[in-house]
């Protein structure tokens, strides 16, 4: 049995984990963090982790960028491993989390999923094969309440496709205000927001004659809590450092 104290537990993605935690019979949620302390899903909810006196083997963080370092604090200060599943990250709070694993084992990935991350690692693999003559593109598509574009998963992909490519290609955002050829060393990324879409990501290779596209479709939180869980039982007991879902897949 794993005991998890969840950040963010009355969110969306909480009370999905908090659900699919209780169907679980080798994880317990026992105990919330969240700005509403109400206690909807049975189990005590803190404003701050730092109130809570018991001990949790992992912390699952899930909710605001402005909650991270008092999580991190936490988890340094307790030696409790944590997984930051929070996205619109700064650079400098990755930064902070980089700093954290040196202390404590920290999970840290911008989407959940397998799938997701099985997405990534075949993009990896299609850049070498096709960059030199394929322009290369990544269209997400979220629902109409994110606030963040584009996703941490658009740009996970897009990370991990720049050092196929020695990191040599520029992010290109926008086009509408210049009036120019596309470069062939970019990488486009555009963000699509309406509706109840859970997450779409497509990674276009457009060569001559041709086009791949690589694509993941989310049509539940389900996955993402799933993917959070098994994390949580993956993080428990590991020695500081980085940790992520490629290593967890890795080892699986």
């Amino acid at each position: 049995m794993i005991n998890i104290m969840l950040s963010g537990c009355n969110g969306k993605m909480g009370q999905v984990i908090s659900r699919l935690a209780a169907d679980d019979e080798n994880a317990n949620i026992i105990c919330g963090i969240d700005l509403n302390t109400e206690e909807i899903c049975g189990y005590p909810v803190f404003s701050n982790p730092f109130d809570f006196k018991g001990t949790a083997d992992v912390i699952i963080d899930f909710s605001h960028p402005s909650a991270l370092s008092n999580n991190l604090s936490y988890a340094k200060e307790t030696g409790t491993p944590i997984i930051v599943a929070t996205t619109g990250l700064s650079k400098e709070q990755i930064d902070e989390v980089k700093e954290t694993a040196k202390d404590v084992a920290v999970f840290y990935s911008a989407n959940m999923s397998i799938g997701v991350n099985l997405l990534i690692d075949l993009a990896r693999k299609a850049t070498k094969l096709l960059s030199d003559k394929f322009d290369i593109e990544i269209i997400e598509k979220h629902h109409n309440q994110k606030i963040d574009a584009p996703s941490g998963t658009a740009l996970a992909i897009a990370d991990a496709i720049n050092e196929e490519l020695d990191n040599t290609y520029e992010y290109t955002y926008d086009r509408h205000s210049v009036r120019k050829k596309r470069s062939k060393n970019e990488i486009g990324i555009h963000a699509v927001r309406g509706g109840t879409i859970v997450g779409e990501h497509d990674v276009i290779f457009a060569g001559n004659n041709e086009v791949i596209t690589l694509s993941h479709l989310a049509t539940s939180k389900e996955i993402f809590a799933e993917g959070a869980i098994k994390a949580a039982k993956y993080l428990k007991g590991k020695a500081p450092g980085m940790y992520s879902m490629n290593s967890m897949i890795k080892e699986v």
